[in-house]
C-alpha cells in the first residue's frame, strides 16, 4: 500500500498485475469483488475455528472434565496470542510478501485444528489455541492493506473481510452446535481444518505477489502510537469488544436457560443479523461518527433483552439485534482507525486487531467466572452496560466522515 489515504485509495482503480510474477501461481488480476472475497474466505475460516468452543462448550468442557466457564478460556487462549501478535508481527516479518504470509498464518491454523481435535487434555487444547491466535491476529493486520493495494477499494475490502467474520459466526456457533451434537466436537475441528485448506487454496490461486508496505516495522509503529485519537479510539474499540464477549462464548448457555429447544435456530439467526450488521456498517460508514457509535449503542439494548427476558419471542428479537450491532463494530472500527491514520494503515489495523484480542481474553475470562458463579444473565447484564459506555466514547470522538 502506498502512502496515501483510504479515500484517497477508494477513488482509483483496481492495481493491474505484473504478468511476469513468479509469486508460486498464475499471474492474477481478477475483479476486486474476487480478490476480497477471497480474502474473506480467509476471514471465515480462521473466526470460525476461534469461536467453535462457543458452539460445543458443553461437549467440550463434559469431555476435558472441565467446567463450562474454564473450557470458554479455549477463546481467551487464542485471544493472548492474538494480542501479543497483533503489533508485532509487522516488525518482525517488514519486507516480507504478504501473500506468503497470508498463506503460512493459514497454514498454522490448520496445524491448531488438527492438534485440537487430538488433544487429551485442556492444557494441550490451550497451547494449540495460542497457534490459532497468532494466525488469526497476522491475517487480520495484513488484509485490509493487501486488499487495498490489489484492489484500491478500502470500504469493499473491510466490508467484505467483516461479512468473513458474520459466516464465521454461522459456521463457528450454530453448525458446530449441531454437527457437534451429531459427530463430536473433535470432529468440528477436523472439518475446519479441511475448510481452512480450502480457503488457502483459493487465496494461494487469486492473489497476487503483494510487497509490504514502504516503512513497515517498529518505526511505522511508534509514529502511528504517537496519533493520540488514534490510541483514544483504539480504547473505546476495545471497550466495546469486551463489552460483546464477555457475553459471546457463553451465548449457547445463555439461550439455553431460556429455550433449549431454540438453541440451533436462534444461533442461525445471531448470524444473519451479523451479515445484515456488516452490510449496514460498510453503507453508514459515510457518516463514520454514528456508525461507529450506532453498532455498541444497538448491542448495549441487545445484551440488556438477552440478560432479563424470559420469553422466546423477545429473545428472538435480541439475538438478531446483538447479531446485528457487533457485527457493525469490526467493519466501522477498520475504516475508523484508517481514516484517522491514513499514512500507517497496516500499524492503525494492527492496533485495531490487538484491541479486540485483549478484549477477547478478558472479556471471555470475566465472563467465564461470573457465568460459573452468577449465571449466564450476568455475563449479559455487564456487557450492556459496557456496550453503552463504548457507545458514548465514539459518540465524543470527532472523526472525519468516510467517502464511500
Amino acid at each position: 500500500m502506498t502512502s496515501s489515504s483510504p479515500e484517497t485509495t477508494s477513488r482509483r482503480g483496481p492495481a493491474t498485475t505484473d504478468p511476469s510474477d513468479r509469486s508460486g501461481g498464475p499471474a492474477r488480476a481478477h475483479h476486486p469483488v474476487v480478490t476480497a472475497l477471497a480474502l474473506s474466505a480467509g476471514t471465515a475460516a480462521l473466526v470460525g475455528a476461534e469461536f467453535i468452543p462457543a458452539g460445543v462448550l458443553p461437549g467440550m468442557a463434559a469431555d476435558l472434565s472441565v467446567t463450562e466457564g474454564r473450557a470458554g478460556l479455549t477463546v481467551a487462549a487464542t485471544a493472548l496470542a492474538g494480542a501479543l501478535t497483533a503489533p508485532t508481527i509487522a516488525s518482525i516479518l517488514p519486507r516480507t510478501d504478504r501473500r506468503t504470509v497470508l498463506l503460512s498464518l493459514l497454514g498454522l491454523a490448520i496445524l491448531s485444528n488438527l492438534v485440537v481435535a487430538l488433544a487429551p487434555t485442556l492444557a494441550v487444547v490451550l497451547i494449540a489455541r495460542v497457534l490459532l491466535g497468532v494466525a488469526i491476529a497476522g491475517f487480520w493486520s495484513f488484509a485490509l492493506s493487501v486488499g487495498v493495494q490489489v484492489t484500491g477499494r478500502a470500504a469493499l475490502v473491510s466490508t467484505t473481510v467483516a461479512l468473513g467474520t458474520s459466516t464465521a459466526t454461522i459456521i463457528g456457533i450454530p453448525v458446530a452446535s449441531v454437527l457437534g451434537d451429531i459427530i463430536g466436537w473433535r470432529a468440528v475441528f477436523l472439518v475446519m481444518s479441511a475448510l481452512t485448506l480450502v480457503s488457502a487454496a483459493v487465496l494461494w490461486r487469486l492473489l497476487p505477489a503483494v510487497p509490504a508496505q514502504p516503512g513497515a516495522g517498529l518505526a511505522m509503529m511508534r509514529e502511528a502510537l504517537g496519533n493520540r485519537r488514534l490510541v483514544v479510539g483504539v480504547a473505546v474499540i476495545a471497550v466495546a469488544a469486551f463489552a460483546n464477549f464477555t457475553a459471546y462464548p457463553y451465548i449457547r448457555v445463555a439461550i439455553e436457560a431460556v429455550d433449549a429447544s431454540a438453541v440451533a435456530a436462534l444461533l442461525l439467526i445471531w448470524g444473519l443479523g451479523g451479515v445484515l450488521g456488516n452490510l449496514a456498517g460498510g453503507y453508514l460508514s459515510r457518516w463514520m461518527r454514528w456508525a461507529a457509535t450506532a453498532g455498541p449503542a444497538i448491542l448495549a439494548v441487545a445484551l440488556f433483552g438477552m440478560a432479563t427476558t424470559e420469553q422466546t419471542g423477545v429473545l428472538v428479537v435480541v439475538v438478531i439485534a446483538w447479531g446485528l450491532g457487533f457485527n457493525m463494530v469490526p467493519v466501522t472500527t477498520q475504516l475508523w482507525v484508517s481514516a484517522v491514520e491514513p499514512r500507517r494503515v497496516e500499524s492503525a489495523i494492527s492496533l485495531q486487531v490487538t484491541a479486540f484480542q485483549v478484549a477477547i481474553m478478558a472479556g471471555s475470562a470475566v465472563g467465564g467466572v461470573l457465568v460459573d458463579h452468577q449465571g449466564p444473565a450476568a455475563a449479559m447484564a455487564l456487557g450492556a452496560v459496557v456496550s453503552a459506555v463504548a457507545a458514548i466514547g465514539f459518540a465524543s470522538i470527532k472523526v472525519r466522515p468516510r467517502e464511500v
